[in-house]
């Protein structure tokens, strides 16, 4: 087997705000394609309801690409800001395509109010423009389902397979529905575009669920042992099979594992990677949540394990400080035991400091080993425990900013780096307690394991803001193509 490297290879990083202007221009790229076509005349309303097809179309296809899986896009954002911009895109893109064929019927509804009801009655029924209700109906059940996910009665995996079913529906009929019956697609640049779209769809779900998928069984990987941490928590060892090659990963970094016979990407689920390079193998930690994860324990050893990785930013590679704050909130604890862990095996000369909030006493995992680093690190821990025990000498309720003041005194805030990760709540809260603090917002990082709560941060409301900016970008781009003459 091939020893270890301690670094990854680094993948190009963009940064957010080239992102969002590459991600405009692609939108916006059928409508420069469309202006000056040959067509009937339109009114406004009318051109602006052919925007409103065009660019979000095009903006659908791109969501694809922003579901995180891909490093060239998530690699310069992390996962928690890549997976906000996908939520947030996936109801502008809905909201743009139920007013296409109201848009167009605007003026008929203005001059003849019960034509142009008759109109959208036959916008919405005639067989040649079915394939475009079909797109509209299967992506409002994708953004229902996706927004109602926690309350459904669906297994993970059977929810993942709706979600990629309705996903490939609403973009294969809305392509469809614009090759055959869009005005400004037919023969030309325009309709060019569609099959270009259409072609790098399939060559990304090929990628996603092909490609990734043989190389799930080329390169595999097998359990070496489950470790009990804690209550319901559990340590997984992997190593390559014989003749297979380690990881290069960046500590803080998850990867989506497979196990078993359900080797195959629609089975995935992520976990951060609870190691660090210099270490040959991987050590994962999770704690039972629900379906896939409440039989971990029961893995046996030599269980064969598919690994599709690094992904991620949550490193301190990326995220450069003078000391370091790590906050680790229940299920929460791989990715800080991650960095915790490089940061020992390197002996790096920082002061480090370590906020561990869990539920119950019976959570707490590691302790030892976090012990055992303070001989090596520069390390002064705090254990939090919402509940009241007997026995348990440490503090008890939430990680709030008076335990935070206590535990970065003699540090200099603004130089100080944070790296979060826990439940909503918690995070929602640490973070914007350290801004108050003097952290900087761009040296506090973090990431959910869920995102159930809704809760947004400071971080989280600056970053919304961008994000409609993008989307105001989309929606001006498709107002001046409605006011152009034509």
């Amino acid at each position: 087997m091939t020893r270890l490297r301690t670094s990854a290879l680094r993948w190009p990083r963009t940064g957010g705000g080239a992102l969002a202007l590459l991600y405009v221009a692609i939108a916006l790229t059928p409508l420069a394609l469309a202006t000056g076509r040959p067509v009937a005349p339109l009114e406004p309303w009318e051109r602006f309801g052919a925007g409103l097809g065009l660019a979000p179309l095009t903006a659908m296809a791109m969501q694809f690409v922003t579901s995180g899986r891909f490093r060239s896009v998530s690699g310069g954002l992390g996962i928690d800001k890549i997976m906000a911009f996908h939520k947030i895109a996936a109801w502008w893109v809905l909201g743009a395509l139920l007013l296409h064929p109201f848009a167009y019927v605007l003026p008929t509804v203005l001059d003849d109010p019960d034509l142009g009801r008759r109109r959208l009655v036959a916008y919405l029924t005639l067989p040649q423009y079915r394939t475009g209700v079909v797109a509209l109906v299967a992506l409002a059940l994708l953004v229902a389902g996706s927004r109602l996910r926690e309350s459904l009665p669906l297994r993970y995996e059977a929810w993942r397979a709706f979600h990629v079913a309705l996903a490939v529906t609403a973009a294969g009929a809305g392509l469809h529905h614009a090759l055959t019956a869009g005005r400004f697609s037919a023969l030309g640049p325009v309709e060019g575009w569609w099959w270009g779209v259409s072609g790098a769809l399939v060559a990304v779900m090929g990628t996603l669920y092909g490609w990734r998928w043989i190389r799930l069984h080329l390169r595999p990987w097998r359990l070496h042992a489950v470790t009990k941490l804690a209550d319901r928590t559990w340590e997984l060892d992997i190593r390559p099979a014989p003749g297979g090659r380690d990881l290069r990963y960046e500590a803080g970094q998850f990867l989506w594992m497979t196990e078993g016979a359900r080797r195959f990407p629609l089975f995935d689920h992520p976990f951060s990677i609870a190691d660090s390079p210099m270490r040959p193998g991987l050590r994962l930690i999770v704690k039972e949540a629900g379906d896939f994860t409440d039989r971990i324990g029961a893995l046996p050893p030599g269980a064969p394990i598919g690994v599709d990785g690094p992904h991620g930013e949550f490193s301190l590679e990326n995220h450069a400080g003078d000391s370091v704050l790590l906050v680790a909130g229940g299920a929460g604890l791989g990715p800080i035991m991650g960095l915790l862990r490089d940061l020992a095996a390197r002996k790096d000369p920082r002061p480090v400091r370590l906020a561990y909030a869990v539920a119950h006493p019976l959570d707490f995992a590691c302790l030892e080993e976090i012990e055992a680093a303070m001989t090596v690190l520069s390390l002064r821990v705090l254990p939090v425990c919402e509940t009241e025990v007997e026995g348990y000498a440490g503090a008890v309720g939430r990680l709030d900013r008076p335990l935070l003041d206590r535990l970065l005194e003699g540090l200099e805030p603004r130089d100080a780096v944070a790296m979060i990760c826990g439940p909503g709540p918690m995070v929602v809260a640490v973070s914007d307690a350290l801004h108050e603090i003097g952290l900087p917002m761009e040296r506090i990082v973090y990431e959910r394991f869920d995102y159930a709560s809704g809760a947004a941060s400071r971080q989280d409301r600056r970053r919304l803001r961008r994000f409609l900016l993008v989307g105001a970008g989309l929606a001006a781009g498709v107002a001046l193509f409605a006011a152009l003459p034509h």
